[in-house]
């Protein structure tokens, strides 16, 4: 006997009901909404040049911070022997300069309290300070002891940079006047190139170029021969730099200054009548 097996039968409602539940298409469309604004979001706000414009910032500020901390921890530490002894030298030609500089104001205020005649004493003061700015000024001639610096470049190797240095380097040296071939130099004094020659403050130098400088002439000298200096400088540019100390160094050139377009004195306050 063959027996059948019994007829399954579902209930289409109930499996509608289940596949479709209202909730849980409601949560559906929810989340496929979010998704898509999601997406319409970062298609907007990230593209390639955003991407690669964070890469260049992070690059660059981890570039920076790491040269800092090897700034930080090098210090002198990454200076050659040569570049070590000319700070050395500079810092020591300072503070001897601010030293005597500091006796000599103290000297000054010393006299100007307890001199007996306090309005001579200022007024010679008044003028020594006077000619002083005016051989800063270029406008007067000067005379005293220093060197002489003789640069020899038969290449033409030696451009307006190079004798800038020297200048810079009389300077830290404590020279307080340099005159260049014929012309003086002042606080406002330039150097450029045109072309094989080179000019200062428009005036062009012939070779070899010859620096006057007035100072402490083995101070002077010193520093022109350090290890690393200007002698050593030039020689590496393929010119020669000889440095001679004079007792005696006259410079003669004058700067005539230049009438100001826009500044003007200001005129001296007068006394204020007083009534009766």
């Amino acid at each position: 006997m063959v027996r059948r097996r019994p007829r399954i039968t579902v209930n289409r409602a109930a499996k509608a009901h289940v596949a479709d539940p209202t909730q849980t298409g409601l949560r559906d469309e929810s989340r496929e909404v979010t998704w898509r604004r999601l997406r319409r979001m970062f298609a907007v706000g990230v593209s390639k040049a955003t991407v690669l414009a964070a890469v260049l910032t992070l690059a660059l500020g981890f570039a920076i911070a790491t040269q800092i901390q090897q700034n930080q921890e090098g210090g002198l530490a990454t200076l050659r022997q040569d570049e070590l002894v000319r700070v050395l030298d500079d810092v020591t030609q300072r503070s001897a300069r601010l030293d005597r500089q500091s006796r000599e104001l103290e000297a000054q205020r010393n006299e100007l309290q307890s001199g007996a005649d306090r309005a001579k004493a200022a007024s010679e003061q008044a003028q020594a300070r006077l000619d002083q700015l005016a051989i800063l000024a270029g406008t007067v001639k000067a005379t005293g002891p220093g060197v002489r610096v003789t640069i020899s470049d038969s290449s033409g190797s030696v451009r307006a940079s190079a004798l800038l240095d020297v200048l810079q380097e009389l300077r830290d040296a404590g020279a307080e006047v340099v005159q260049f071939g014929t012309v003086r130099i002042v606080a406002g004094s330039y150097f450029t190139d045109a072309g094989s020659a080179i000019t200062v403050d428009g005036q062009s130098l012939s070779r070899p170029y010859v620096v006057l400088a007035i100072g402490d002439p083995q101070t002077l000298a010193s520093a022109m021969n350090i290890p690393g200096g200007i002698v050593d400088s030039m020689k590496r540019l393929g010119a020669t730099a000889t440095v001679s100390q004079m007792s005696t160094v006259t410079i003669d050139a004058l700067h005539t200054p230049k009438t100001p377009r826009y500044a003007q004195p200001v005129p001296e306050p007068t006394a204020a009548p007083t009534g009766g």
